[in-house]
């Protein structure tokens, strides 16, 4: 199908491109910004009259429940949820159930997905086989079947020696290796050490349960010269520390979740389970360093952490509830906030979630030619139209996503995704 976009702001922080233009679109590709080729007929036009047009968001955290917790979440929905929350790429971690340790699961989870012609997802193996932290799975199988990198999810690998070895032979053959900073023995809790998880008698994670492990990891990455993105950085010291390892040139990139950026403990209110989320949530001090991160580049990217979890989970007591918010369809509108309330340019909000994951993705995106979370002539045409005007109430009714819980319900966010393109493909238009 041929499409043009009309008149709408296009931005690509990738190029830096911003300016009032069309966009034409056929067979998947764009192949004009600006001016239509000779001979182009639209099928279909896309008025983005006051709205920008953005390369397709890019998600590098969020768990879509399939194999084998479908009573959270299902691809169809949760897909659906990406979509209408412009994002046409997303990486989805390893701890399903299985654990996509094995080629074959990643196959069936791609083929799966591919089917529904909706979100690009591109899925994370696990670094040692189920996640058990002892013997390392068939990378070089893992990659040939899909993964675009190596993670243990939320368990640590209790064996320093055993993520060195991992470490080494990631290095070797050039795969990078995911990993969420967090000490196995200090990381127990369910919110963040301090005055207030005493008053409320919940079991604490502390700060150098994030910092130990970050310490960890930059030494083996040190001694090994691997490639290892950091994710869900959640306190100020945890910042402080990338930021030093960036300056001495270790290869580090690392995320932040939309929670973390915008949340803290006292969101927790009376035991309210919405906020029980992973990482935990901390103080005002960790929050406005993790803001400060983000805007300066220590942290490279904004995520969703789309966790979707069903209603039984979450009506337990605070400390039973199961862990997790949903969240693809509140990212564009929380990065706007953050920009907003930071006195960003739209530009770099959107690089964020746009370019800057998709450099975290790297190699791992050479199939597609690189044009993942940018507008190149003669890339796959993942684009979004995006409204920064007004405001939307967040209620269940309004998400998509199989699971509802999430810590904004009842909040006034700003934006809207207005149209998602998924290699040419409108996979969402919101309704007038």
């Amino acid at each position: 199908m041929n499409i043009l976009i009309q008149n709408g702001r296009v931005m690509d922080p990738a190029s830096g491109l911003d300016q009032t233009a069309d966009v034409a679109i056929a067979a998947g590709r764009i192949v004009a910004v600006g001016a239509a080729p000779a001979g182009f007929v639209a099928s279909k036009v896309i008025d983005a009259t006051g709205c920008i047009v953005a390369p397709g968001l890019v998600d590098l955290a969020a768990r879509l429940r399939e194999p084998g917790q479908e009573h959270a979440g299902m691809l169809e929905s949760e897909m659906a949820a990406a979509v209408a929350g412009g994002v046409t790429s997303l990486v989805c971690p390893p701890d399903t159930e299985p654990v996509l340790d094995e080629p074959g699961l990643v196959e069936m989870l791609r083929y799966r997905a591919e089917k529904l012609h909706q979100t690009r997802v591109l899925p994370l193996g696990a670094l040692t086989v189920g996640l058990k932290g002892e013997v390392l799975t068939e990378m070089g199988q893992l990659t040939a079947a899909g993964c675009v990198g190596f993670s243990q999810a939320e368990v640590p690998v209790p064996s320093t020696q055993v993520l060195q070895r991992a470490l080494q032979y990631a290095s070797t053959f050039g795969y990078t290796v995911w990993l969420r900073p967090q000490e196995i023995h200090l990381g127990k809790g369910v919110a963040a050490s301090g005055a207030l998880a005493t008053r409320m008698g919940l079991s604490g994670v502390s700060v150098a349960a994030e910092t130990i492990a970050l310490h960890t990891i930059f030494e083996l990455v040190r001694s090994t010269g691997a490639r290892v993105h950091l994710c869900r950085i959640s306190s100020a010291q945890g910042v402080a520390l990338v930021r030093q390892a960036k300056a001495e040139g270790l290869p580090v990139t690392a995320d932040v979740s939309i929670n973390s950026l915008h949340l803290t403990d006292t969101d927790m209110g009376y035991f309210d389970s919405r906020a029980r989320l992973t990482p935990v949530l901390r103080q005002q001090r960790d929050r406005d360093a993790l803001r400060l991160g983000l805007a300066d580049g220590t942290l490279d990217a904004l995520v969703s952490d789309h966790t979707p979890v069903d209603a039984d989970a979450k009506a337990l007591p605070f400390a039973e509830a199961e862990p997790g918010a949903t969240g693809l369809e509140l990212l564009w509108s929380l990065a706007l906030k953050w920009g907003q309330e930071a006195g960003l340019p739209v530009s770099q909000v959107l690089a964020r979630i746009t370019s800057e994951p998709a450099r975290v993705l790297g190699a791992s995106l050479a199939t597609l030619q690189g044009s993942v979370g940018q507008l190149a002539v003669g890339g796959v045409a993942d684009v979004c139209v995006l409204s920064t005007d007004g405001h939307w109430p967040v209620t269940e009714a309004a998400l998509r996503s199989q699971g509802k819980s999430t810590p904004f319900s009842g909040y006034e966010l700003p934006g809207r995704v207005l149209a998602t393109l998924v290699s040419g493909h409108v996979a969402f238009e919101a309704k007038a």
